[in-house]
């Protein structure tokens, strides 16, 4: 049984009561990541994720730590470039400590002058992580070419510049701007009645003052460029890119896309998975995905493979996406992916916290609830057609590509002469 309820001061509250299970998973959601962040912010709300953990007015940074592994359970946290969540997974009984530590870490944080120096080194090297891990800094420059300016091509993690310039009172500023009541949901799934719930909640967060109004800056839809960004590194592989505009949350068409994306690269069945590296053995990793934002989409494709290889693969990418559009599916092909597709999403509700995280973001992104029955239903009612009208939209008029690794002669402005240099 699910249930929303709104306090006073603007703070949602989604649950979902499952009696058969002894855990509970809590997370506070708040609709703030690197998209709401300018320049100079770039990495703030990453940062303060990081933050939040390192003390607070009643706990240490190390007795936060204690808290949630004396209680045998799980906590964490993470940013995206539109919302940050804070979550942890504990037994039923421990529902109520849990949240008020989340709470006291979200509203009672000190921020001290050390522990700030400290995790800025700490993220700093979690940025030079990242750019020694080419499958995500391929990611990276996907989205900085694909963007441009617009806060949707930022990283969020940021910049080491900003990261060094960040202080308290930039972290309270940002603090005052985002983390405001109507801005968050508390997300709360498994063995917990909604009365405890809600009286918890509201006993924690309904003091929240309701805040200003939210800067609107971050809903300018982003333009999509098609845009070829490389980047030299001496390694083995060359980890491409390739992307074209997919669709915004919530929108109508999603399930022909989510079918398509299963048929094209979602699964060790998929087309090119099985072309690419079953039968060419050009690649060990290679997928499609669909990432969607409030606004816009990305649709994207992912291989790793060798330098001698690269034409090939690209060329294989294009050839097997032109297939979509212009033939037709079988019948059994279409129910095969449909059936595949359900069973994925069924088994992977199957814990609290696939649970909690699902009515969290149907409520952040799309401000209601889906029911399962509802997308199993928009599932089965996907024809052939639509899947091929669908690959049409996306491939017809070709990608942007992003490459890292040795990259020196390969020409990649004349396997997609559509992409321009960014």
């Amino acid at each position: 049984m699910t249930y929303h309820r709104q306090l006073p001061n603007g703070l949602r509250i989604v649950g979902e009561e499952i009696p058969t299970l002894r855990s509970v998973s809590i997370g506070v959601w708040v609709k703030t990541g690197s998209r709401y962040e300018t320049q100079r912010e770039n990495g703030v709300s990453h940062f303060l994720e990081h933050m939040f953990f390192k003390g607070t007015d009643r706990y240490s940074a190390k007795e936060l730590a204690q808290v949630f592994d004396e209680l045998g359970g799980q906590v964490n946290a993470f940013t995206s470039k539109e919302y940050t969540c804070f979550y942890s997974r504990v037994l039923d009984e421990h529902f109520t400590i849990a949240l008020d530590t989340l709470a006291n870490m979200l509203l009672a944080s000190t921020f001290e002058e050390e522990e700030l120096e400290k995790e800025k080194r700490v993220v700093i090297e979690e940025i030079r992580m990242y750019e020694d891990t080419p499958d995500e800094l391929v990611m990276d420059l996907l989205a900085a070419g694909t963007y441009g300016e617009h806060p949707l091509g930022y990283t969020i993690l940021g910049t080491e510049e900003n990261l060094l310039s960040f202080t308290q009172k930039d972290l309270h500023n940002y603090i005052r701007e985002q983390y405001q009541p109507k801005n968050i949901v508390v997300a709360i799934a498994g063995h917990v009645d909604e009365e405890t719930a809600v009286r918890e909640v509201e006993r924690l967060f309904g003091s929240m003052q309701p805040g200003t109004s939210l800067d609107e800056r971050a809903v300018v839809t982003p333009p999509f460029h098609r845009s070829l960004v490389t980047r030299q590194k001496e390694i083995e592989q060359v980890h491409l890119c390739m992307s074209t505009p997919g669709l915004p949350a919530g929108s109508r068409e999603m399930y022909p896309l989510i079918l398509l994306n299963n048929l094209l690269g979602g699964t060790q069945s998929s087309r090119l998975f099985q072309e690419i590296r079953e039968d060419a053995g050009m690649a060990y990793s290679v997928f499609s995905f669909h990432t969607a934002y409030q606004d816009a989409g990305m649709f994207g494709i992912y291989a790793g493979t060798s330098p001698q290889h690269v034409k090939a693969v690209v060329e294989s990418i294009r050839r097997i996406c032109q297939t979509f559009a212009e033939t037709p599916l079988s019948a059994e092909e279409l129910e095969k992916t449909k059936q595949q597709v359900k069973g994925a999403m069924m088994l992977g509700l199957e814990s609290s916290g696939s649970r909690m995280s699902r009515i969290a973001k149907n409520e952040l992104l799309l401000n209601r609830e889906v029911p399962v029955e509802e997308t199993l239903a928009g599932i089965d009612a996907v024809t052939v057609e639509q899947v091929k009208e669908m690959a049409d939209r996306l491939f017809r008029d070709g990608f942007a590509l992003s490459a890292v690794g040795p990259i020196a002669d390969i020409d990649f402005a004349a396997l997609l002469p559509e992409a321009s240099v960014s």
